[in-house]
């Protein structure tokens, strides 16, 4: 059964029990199961190998599954070839032709779809200039930087008036600055156009930024799909919890368990903090206790509900907008407190003794 988007929408991209071996035994995709709605920007996050890439190729037709349908509008594509599919491609490395100018090499997907030449040239300028590149249909590739570039690929993806596009990080050779303003610049394209966009990528910021959902990869399954706060916010296991962001874990046991409220005994320290339960079976069960680091207070004023712990500076680092402090909590060297710059920061030092604390909804028992 597949997962329907979030809208109940009729699904546009569908994969329905789908697998993929190079080898016969073992399996690189496993059973997956995802549907995509019209017009949604959905991305596929993960560290290398974990799939996903292979789930954008089988899309594109550049790799056929071993087991299981892939369907396009209600339509099976499984054996449809990748020119064939309709599909706007964007990779990494650009794929533009070096001998051909900007302009032939908007023109060549509308040549293959057999386009008179007036409605060719009217596509490729209305394709231009979505990429604020309207300039430079007469230059050849080797004469643009790296982000006109692919501005260019992205351009030549959309010229066809594709109903979905398929980004293959995209981004990924770009310097921070021009990465964010593109990734600003996709994602309003991608909205204005009323297209739909599968997305791969492995920067997490990117893909929170950029999608209306993100499927989260790791040894070929989808650990978690959903919004990107929900993601964040709400992690189903530890993977999706260490993976998204910035996390501190604490280790510990489990001492008392009910439907919304367990109370976990830290490793370290004997002492026992309230969590919310994920993925947390019984009392006695080993578990890692996930706090965000800008859920953190120093010399807490939070009411008594709140856990407060000792805690020794190790590091306290300016970051310009943020402060970030390294501590030792519960025999861990490596939990992290982000505060925000503000006139009324205290400057800590390492070695400093301070009390940190955090609200029990904030923090979330999950599998060890």
């Amino acid at each position: 059964m597949s997962v329907l988007d979030t809208q109940g929408a009729q699904a546009f991209v569908e994969f329905d029990r789908v697998q993929k071996s190079y080898d016969g035994e073992t399996l690189v995709v496993k059973d997956l199961n995802l549907s995509i709605g019209r017009g949604e920007f959905l991305t596929m996050l993960g560290p290398s190998g974990s799939g996903k890439t292979t789930c954008l190729m089988m899309l594109a037709g550049f790799e056929t599954a071993t087991h299981g349908e892939i369907r396009l509008d209600g339509s099976e594509i499984n054996n449809i070839p990748p020119h064939k599919r309709g599909i706007g491609m964007v990779f990494q490395n650009y794929a533009l032709f070096p001998h051909m100018t900007v302009a032939e090499n908007l023109s060549f997907p509308l040549e293959v779809r057999k386009m008179g030449k007036s409605t060719r040239q009217e596509k490729i300028g209305r394709a231009l200039d979505m990429v604020q590149m309207g300039d430079f249909g007469g230059r050849r590739p080797a004469q643009l930087s790296g982000g006109q570039q692919q501005r260019i690929a992205l351009a030549r993806a959309l010229v066809f008036e594709p109903e979905l596009v398929l980004m293959d990080e995209p981004l990924g050779a770009l310097d921070k600055q021009l990465r964010e303003t593109l990734q600003f610049e996709i994602t309003r394209l991608a909205h204005d156009l009323g297209i739909t966009v599968v997305y791969v990528t492995h920067d997490q910021t990117e893909a929170l930024t950029m999608s209306d959902r993100v499927a989260v990869f790791d040894d070929g399954r989808i650990q978690q799909l959903a919004p990107p706060d929900e993601l964040y916010e709400q992690p189903k296991n530890s993977f999706v919890a260490q993976f998204i962001g910035e996390n501190n874990t604490l280790r510990g046991t489990v001492a008392t368990l009910s439907a919304d409220r367990c109370t976990v005994k830290l490793d370290g320290t004997g002492e026992t903090i309230d969590a919310l339960p994920v993925n947390i079976e019984k009392e006695g069960d080993k578990t890692l206790v996930s706090i965000r680091p800008e859920r953190v207070e120093f010399n807490p004023s939070l009411g008594e509900s709140a856990h407060t712990l000792d805690a020794e500076v190790l590091e306290f680092i300016y970051m310009g907008d943020v402060f970030r402090t390294r501590l030792k909590v519960a025999g861990r060297d490596d939990f992290v407190v982000k505060t925000r710059n503000r006139a009324d920061q205290v400057r800590l030092s390492p070695g400093d003794s301070v009390k940190i604390g955090w609200l029990p909804q904030d923090c979330r028992a999950l599998d060890a």
